[in-house]
């Protein structure tokens, strides 16, 4: 049995941490991916890109970000988060427009989590170069 030298176990104590991915389903960490949009320092590009921070941060309890990226007009005053929800993943089932080129756009996506799931088409609009979630029909 070999002895492990001080050296030996700085080196373990000094690799790199584990950066597991973005909520959203994304390989990037958290920070690189949605939390820069919900910090401000970016916006979504494109209406997929916002559905997916917007199901972060459902899963962050991120109400400010949530009201800021929804439509004036559909906008509700506040966000009720359901304190037994456990949102455990995201998958984009389509999409259509909600690029760079287009003003309005759709995603259709299947919200999971525990006990169930939820799937919804969400149409997205672009305001002052901005996309905003406007509204969503569930399907059961």
């Amino acid at each position: 049995m070999s002895r492990r030298t001080p050296q030996s176990r700085n080196q373990r104590r000094s690799a790199p941490a584990h950066n597991p991915s973005c909520p959203c389903g994304l390989a990037e960490t958290y920070e690189k991916c949605c939390g820069r949009f919900h910090r401000g320092r970016a916006t979504a590009p494109t209406a997929e890109a916002l559905m997916r921070s917007r199901y972060c941060a459902f899963v962050k309890r991120d109400e400010a970000y949530l009201l800021r990226t929804w439509h004036p007009r559909t906008r509700p005053t506040r966000v009720d988060f359901d304190p037994g929800m456990r949102w455990t993943g995201l998958e984009i089932l389509t999409t259509s427009e909600g690029t760079a080129f287009h003003t309005t756009g759709t995603v259709t996506f299947r919200a999971s989590y525990t006990g169930g799931s939820l799937h919804e088409r969400s149409r997205f609009e672009r305001m002052d170069g901005s996309w905003v979630y406007v509204d969503g029909d569930i399907s059961k």
